[in-house]
């Protein structure tokens, strides 16, 4: 059998792995890719999907990173089914006409800026709303550990991954030629002991396995330490009469997040006149199905729920679903936790709320999630001084907390308690689903002290799967990376700034109405230039 890596190949989004079988060609999860432009451009590249080709997808849970692209290849010729647990099944449904709707929202900003400049093209949006609704009747729903068969010769099964609502290790067996062979795809594996979610399941055998790495090369913060530190960030701005906002995931983080502000409620640490807005109709959305599905959570949820109490609610926390009431808590004086998504901070209202705060020394910018390369969210916690937000340069003034043990992934520890299960010492793992630095680590770790054969996929490389043969490459294309020589970029620049500075009096002969646009625009060149010193 063949499996070509789509996506999430030495990067953290756009899972989607085809297999091609002597009997089927399908593929594990169809994820959006997210980041920078460059990255994102492969969302557009359908040639290397192939849809109309693909006779199934297997998705082992809801986020955008590896269900995002579903409506794009319905879109371009997809119409089989599509397996998924019954949380996953829900929530796709809905973070998909999420998608949609943002999709087309930004697609109509575009064009507006494309027509005032004087073009006559519109913008297209990957996809629409009428892409993600013919979609969502293709999702077949299963349980936990029941196998099925999609295909002759295919048998696969959902496992608890531990990581959010529905969310599943794969187990696939494939017979070709009187042989099965089992692969098993981790999807995300969650940390344990996360509130709401069972630990992960216990694998123990495996001949292939694919495995995440989002968080390979180091461990996460304890439960406590994280709580304690949720509650600093409260703190330190409800003194000063200043918001907290928290960009979260609407699912899994967002319901995390409402628990942890129950707990800080329960032990006397959240003030009782602080209002909580959960400013996401996705989020609202998302927790209803969490209630839904509650056989779906962990045993201490459940009994909580059993007992009347609801560890997703607070007597102060306030839904926000129209435009208006999400305005409102902009203007509205003193301090507020704002929970709003997107988690990176890269679409959706979260944004506005950063534009209304970030330059507020009072302010808490607190991050409970990974933050992908190119995100507003990464530059944010790498240290930059300023952000662009809707055309506006926002000096960041506030104070960022980036509490890592909120992650629904596991850490490095975690992870390599969770290979020791497996028994099969000749089993082959493809390291996916991380950025190249901490695969390298987990890579070494993993060889070190399980002996494993350990691979690092590329971004559209393509492998032969044979029993007891080591892996064999049929075909890496060539990646969408760009071909860079900064010697010539950073000359060419150099150039045209000697140039410019040759011609300060013909520049100050202008008219005083064209000299100020052209001193905007060089303002925001050198802002620009700064925005890149900060990165490096």
């Amino acid at each position: 059998m063949k499996v070509k890596f789509i996506g999430a190949a030495r990067a953290v989004t756009g899972s989607c792995f085809i297999i091609e079988t002597d009997k089927a060609r399908f593929a594990v999860d169809c994820g959006m890719h997210q980041g920078t432009s460059e990255i994102e451009k492969r969302n557009w590249d359908i040639s290397v999907y192939n849809p109309g080709h693909i006779d199934f997808f297997l998705i082992t849970h809801a986020h955008i990173d590896h269900s995002g692209l579903l409506p794009r290849m319905v879109q371009n010729g997809f119409r089989g089914p599509i397996y998924a647990t019954e949380p996953t099944g829900d929530l796709v449904k809905i973070l998909l006409l999420d998608s949609a709707h943002i999709q087309e929202v930004e697609t109509g900003w575009k064009t507006k800026t494309m027509q005032r400049s004087g073009a006559s093209t519109e913008a297209k949006p990957l996809y629409t709303l009428k892409d993600a609704q013919d979609t969502a009747p293709l999702i077949k729903t299963k349980t936990y550990e029941s196998v099925f068969s999609p295909a002759d010769g295919i048998k696969a099964n959902f496992r608890d991954a531990g990581h959010i609502l529905g969310a599943a290790i794969l187990e696939l067996f494939i017979e070709e030629n009187g042989t099965t062979t089992k692969l098993v795809f981790s999807g995300d594996i969650g940390r344990r002991h996360q509130l709401l979610m069972e630990d992960p399941s216990k694998i123990a055998e495996a001949d292939f396995l694919f495995m995440e790495s989002t968080y390979g090369d180091r461990n996460h913060k304890g439960e406590e330490d994280s709580l304690n530190e949720l509650a600093e960030a409260i703190s330190y701005s409800y003194k000063k009469g200043e918001k907290i906002i928290i960009p979260a995931f609407a699912v899994e983080r967002t319901q995390e997040i409402l628990y942890s502000l129950h707990l800080l409620s329960m032990s006397g640490k959240l003030p009782k006149d602080l209002p909580v807005f959960l400013d996401s109709p996705l989020a609202i959305k998302a927790t209803e199905i969490f209630r839904r599905y509650r056989s779906y959570l962990d045993s201490e949820t459940q009994d909580l729920l059993k007992k009347g109490e609801d560890p997703l609610d607070l007597p102060q926390l306030k839904f926000s679903s129209t435009t208006a009431e999400s305005m409102e808590i902009n203007v509205m004086k003193g301090p507020a936790i704002v929970i709003s998504a997107s988690g990176m901070a890269n679409a959706g209202r979260i944004k506005h709320h950063l534009k209304h705060n970030l330059w507020r020394p009072g302010a808490s910018i607190v991050f409970v999630g990974y933050q992908a390369q190119g995100t507003p969210g990464r530059r944010i916690v790498d240290g930059a001084k300023t952000i662009r937000l809707f055309g506006e340069d926002i000096s960041i003034k506030a104070k960022v907390f980036t509490i890592g043990g909120f992650s629904a992934h596991a850490g490095q520890d975690q992870l390599l308690e969770w290979l020791t299960n497996f028994q099969n010492k000749k089993m082959q793992i493809f390291l996916v689903h991380g950025e190249i630095s901490a695969q390298d680590q987990l890579a070494s770790l993993i060889r070190k002290r399980f002996g494993f054969a350990v691979t690092i996929p590329e971004y559209l490389e393509e492998i032969n799967l044979q029993l007891g043969a080591p892996v064999q490459e049929v075909k890496k294309l060539q990646t969408a990376e760009p071909k860079i020589s900064w010697e010539l970029l950073l000359d060419d620049l150099g150039s045209k700034i000697s140039r410019l500075s040759a011609q300060q009096e013909k520049l100050k002969s202008l008219p005083a109405s064209r000299q100020i646009e052209i001193i905007n625009l060089l303002l925001e060149a050198n802002q620009r230039i700064n925005d890149i010193k900060s990165d490096v």
